[in-house]
């Protein structure tokens, strides 16, 4: 009974840390929460008289079943089930991690290319890379995990993380111009300045029932006051929020430099589904 309860409180204690990385490592809250529970089944049974690190341990279990399941999706060659952001918000990092606004900088240099490049991985180097570049964990600790030796696993982590560096760079110029045009848009429509609107939309752009530059820049001149820009899962558009909770999201299409679309979401339950970074008034 001892044990139970101390294997109880320990698993408590880390459980914010394990749902973590579960999330991290799955990118869907539902396999998380999942990977959790089948985590704590296997922990129930086993003999922790060895145990000398909980939180160690915990992790590598947590860990492991994570790693069966990305190896039973890819085998499948199914998608991650579920929406990519959280559900409603992300688990708390470990102590130590970055804190919003390192995290908003993370969303927007690689957020995209992450998310995109994550499911490309195979998965001993989806697992090396987020466990080492994210969770801090040793490559002697990810080798036990993948059964390779440490070398092997710096390889993967090193391999995984070129690929998505490579990924944010190649997007990175495309999307700061975005977030440009979208603050203009914004700061022309507060100020009510019909000319600029128009010279930022495309002839053909379509908003709502508006189309054409000038019916969607009649639509948006002197409005969108309480609008700011803002990341949403990784891509630039405006938000308007209500005491820290979206209330609506216009996401922008482009070609070239020119805006050609602008739809508007308001569905609460999509909503909470969307990976939201306030960038502030622009």
């Amino acid at each position: 009974m001892a044990e139970q309860e101390w294997l109880n409180e320990q698993f408590a204690e880390h459980q914010d840390r394990l749902r973590a990385v579960a999330y991290r490592m799955l990118r869907s809250s539902s396999d998380a929460e999942d990977a959790v529970q089948e985590a704590w089944l296997r922990v129930s049974r086993a003999d922790t008289d060895q145990v000398e690190n909980p939180a160690g341990w915990l992790t590598t279990v947590v860990a492991r079943v994570c790693l069966n399941m990305l190896e039973s999706r890819r085998t499948r060659r199914e998608d991650p089930a579920g929406a990519l952001p959280p559900e409603q918000e992300e688990p708390a990092m470990p102590t130590g991690s970055a804190g919003p606004e390192d995290e908003a900088l993370l969303a927007d240099s690689v957020g995209v290319a992450l998310l995109v490049v994550l499911d490309t991985l195979t998965p001993a180097e989806r697992l090396a890379f987020v466990m080492h570049d994210v969770f801090d964990v040793s490559f002697a600790e990810i080798g036990t995990i993948l059964d390779r030796s440490p070398v092997a696993a710096r390889q993967l982590a090193s391999r995984a993380r070129r690929r998505v560096q490579g990924a944010a760079a190649a997007s990175d110029a495309a999307r700061s111009r975005k977030r440009e045009v979208i603050a203009a848009f914004l700061a022309a429509s507060r100020a009510g300045d019909f000319t600029a609107l128009v010279e930022l939309l495309d002839p053909d752009a379509v908003a709502g029932d508006a189309q054409g530059a000038q019916a969607v820049a009649a639509m948006f001149s002197g409005r969108a006051q309480a609008a700011v820009l803002a990341l949403v899962d990784g891509v630039p558009a405006a938000v308007w929020a209500h005491r820290g909770r979206a209330k609506a999201v216009l996401a922008f299409t482009f070609d070239a430099d020119k805006i050609t679309g602008i739809e508007f979401e308001t569905d609460e339950d999509r909503l909470r589904d969307l990976d939201i970074v306030l960038l502030g008034v622009s």
